[in-house]
């Protein structure tokens, strides 16, 4: 847990949007603060499933294994932490990652599974658990379909791509294979960063994908919940 000498997540993450601000110009900054800004007018955080709300049930391919993980069988076992990253290539998604598999052996002694989904291919991501050594399947969403499910999908606009693309991030072939000239809408498509925890419904076999016990995803990809929030609801 969080303490003097263990510091919070969050502390991690703003470390890293120091050091941004020292090695990014300013001006190529001033985009992606101004996109930022422009994804939290556009009201997609009040579009996120609440607490209490029904979850949709998924079906996505493990990275690891290449077969199908259902939402509903890991359910059946307890409750469910589902992590949204957008991808291997965001520093603030892997420190979260790796704050998580830090933390699993707490998740799992307290009878919950964890899930981690992205959009990108089953090779980004397969890439993703073995360059950081994670513990729990990562999923492949392609076009961030079940991002969409849960309230938080969205589309990169015309100016951002410029800017991901000044600093040599190629989210089309992260997501899809596809170069900046033959990138479809979909292989744009990112979720917000969000963690949902999931639980079994009362009746299963009416609400395979269970009832949403926490719910937190923000526009500003530098702010992420708190895990020690999170475990405090299993």
């Amino acid at each position: 847990m969080p303490s003097s000498t263990n510091p919070s997540l969050q502390d991690a993450l703003d470390r890293i949007t120091q050091n941004t601000r020292a090695l990014v110009q300013p001006e190529r900054l001033a985009v992606s603060e101004q996109a930022t800004a422009e994804l939290f007018a556009s009201g997609i955080e009040d579009r996120i499933l609440p607490i209490g709300a029904l979850a949709p049930e998924f079906t996505l391919r493990d990275a690891l294994t290449g077969k199908p993980v259902r939402s509903s069988d890991l359910l059946a076992l307890g409750p469910l932490v589902v992590s949204f990253f957008r991808g291997r290539w965001c520093p603030y998604c892997v420190t979260e990652l790796e704050t998580w598999r830090d933390l699993h052996p707490e998740l799992r002694r307290r009878g919950a599974h964890f899930v981690a989904i992205s959009p990108q291919t089953p090779r980004q991501n397969d890439f993703t658990l073995q360059q950081h050594a994670l513990p729990f399947p990562i999923l492949s969403d392609p076009g961030a379909t079940v991002a969409e499910s849960f309230g938080i999908a969205y589309t990169v606009p015309p100016s951002e791509r410029r800017y991901y693309q000044g600093i040599l991030v190629n989210i089309p072939f992260a997501n899809s294979g596809l170069n900046y000239h033959t990138a479809t809408e979909a292989s744009w498509r990112l979720p917000l960063p969000a963690t949902f925890v999931l639980k079994p419904a009362p009746n299963p076999a009416e609400n395979p994908g269970g009832i949403i016990a926490s719910a937190e995803a923000h526009a500003d990809f530098r702010v992420r919940p708190e895990p020690a929030g999170i475990l405090a609801v299993l």
